[in-house]
């Protein structure tokens, strides 16, 4: 996990280069501040940021050899460095010069500390930069967190905001909210504002005061709709309309849902345990257990049929001109 990056960056944050990478922007954004709070006489201010997407890279090569003015260190923020990642024909704007960063790279400057950010899924590792990058840099990832990662996550986060959250209210916090690792963090600082110091979370506060996703709320759905309540399920897939929900995305949902009591299914017969299945189908481990403890959950050859209707759904939503509402309404109120 990244919390182990941050421990290294408290010990020494003075660093000459710095690579953040990977997709969890909340991460990304986080682990940045922490370079920076953590670097002594260093204020917000005081920073250099430069948009790799629209400024050459000697620009930064450049300002990092400059002797800092008043300080011991100066920090550069340098954004998006594409360059590290696949070309991508007729998008890119800057030609970089590659070949001095890759010279500056092996003697950078020692009064400057310069973080780089390519906040991309996959950086292309052929390329001679990358690999030099890779090398000289210190690389911190900062990928989506999921299943038990998260859950610690979020336990680590409620100490942080002084309140305290069992492995089990955690789960459960998460599949509210969702995995958004931002909204999680809100939606923690709220709960603590609530409890105030060293409360304790639970289900109760949890219910009162955090907003269901929509996500969670279409899943909630689903299972109504499998368990056969058509009243329930029709006022539920009202609110969702009403709250700014499309068809569309809803129908994709739901079938998600079911491809998951699906999965879950064929790999319980298996042998396979909650963590197992968590791991192997790469989602939170607390849906999986709401899957497995659902009492009324169809036979594999309902939920088959069940993602067979959708399919044909969803190609009549996309072509339909009249009320898209109505075609997942009446889809609701068929016997399933």
């Amino acid at each position: 996990m990244v919390s182990a990056a941050w421990k290294e960056i408290r010990k020494n944050p003075e660093q000459p280069v710095y690579l953040l990478t990977g997709t969890e922007l909340y991460l990304l954004q986080q682990t940045l501040a922490k370079i920076i709070t953590e670097m002594p006489g260093i204020e917000h201010q005081d920073i250099m940021y430069f948009d790799m997407e629209e400024t050459s890279v000697d620009r930064v090569i450049e300002e990092a050899d400059t002797l800092p003015f008043l300080q011991e260190r100066k920090v550069i923020v340098a954004k998006n460095a594409s360059f590290l990642k696949a070309k991508e024909r007729g998008k890119e704007k800057i030609e970089h010069p590659l070949d001095q960063l890759e010279a500056w790279l092996q003697n950078p400057s020692p009064t400057a500390t310069v973080i780089f950010t390519a906040p991309y899924e996959k950086l292309d590792s052929r390329k001679k930069i990358t690999k030099m990058m890779t090398s000289k840099a210190i690389v911190i990832e900062a990928n989506k967190l999921s299943g038990t990662d998260l859950t610690v996550w979020v336990q680590q986060q409620g100490t942080a905001f002084g309140v305290v959250i069992d492995r089990d209210i955690a789960d459960y916090l998460v599949e509210t909210t969702g995995e958004n690792m931002m909204q999680l963090s809100k939606e923690l600082e709220k709960l603590a504002s609530y409890l105030g110091e060293a409360g304790m979370v639970t289900r109760e506060v949890i219910d009162n005061l955090v907003p269901r996703s929509p996500e969670t709320e279409i899943f909630r759905l689903t299972d109504t709709y499998i368990a056969g309540n058509r009243a329930q399920t029709l006022a539920m897939y009202h609110d969702l309309l009403r709250s700014g929900e499309e068809p569309i995305a809803m129908t994709s949902l739901i079938a998600g849902q079911v491809r998951l009591m699906l999965h879950v299914g064929t790999l319980k017969r298996k042998g396979y345990h909650q963590q197992q299945i968590a791991s192997a189908l790469n989602v939170h481990p607390y849906r999986v257990k709401l899957v497995m403890n659902n009492r009324n959950s169809p036979s594999e050859q309902r939920l088959l049929r069940v993602l067979n209707e959708l399919a044909t759904i969803d190609l009549k939503l996309k072509s339909t001109s009249g009320s898209r509402e109505r075609v997942l309404e009446l889809f609701f109120m068929e016997k399933l």
